[in-house]
């Protein structure tokens, strides 16, 4: 049942900060920035927000320190928006699972190897 509970409300995390994300957050480093997802700790007063940032590792770590220095003011947006006893407090991590995507796909163009119809286009 719990788990349920921290999917529901983790799921409504998301589209809430990501609709604050979008709107609310005026940090020049806060740039192109998705929220990918969340894990909530089981009493909902934890909440991982995974993130994908377009750009490169500098980008990264300056949207990071970005949505770090926002974080009390999009702890109280979503407090007010999910009507929740306790707002969770936000820690925010790159999504790991977009570059596993990128290195996979990286590996998969190096094994076929260069293809006959690439050579004069």
């Amino acid at each position: 049942m719990a788990g349920h509970r921290t999917d529901r409300v983790g799921a409504l995390l998301q589209a809430a900060l990501s609709d604050v994300l979008l709107r609310g957050v005026k940090d020049p480093r806060v740039g192109m920035v998705t929220v990918t997802g969340t894990r909530m700790s089981p009493d909902l007063k934890h909440a991982t927000v995974y993130v994908s940032v377009h750009g490169d590792a500098a980008a990264e770590r300056s949207t990071l320190a970005g949505l770090a220095s926002a974080r009390p003011y999009l702890q109280a947006q979503i407090g007010r928006r999910l009507g929740l006893r306790f707002t969770p407090e936000l820690r925010f991590e790159v999504d790991p699972a977009i570059g596993n995507a990128e290195r996979l796909e990286r590996l998969l163009r190096e094994a076929r190897g260069p293809r006959e119809d690439d050579g004069d286009a």
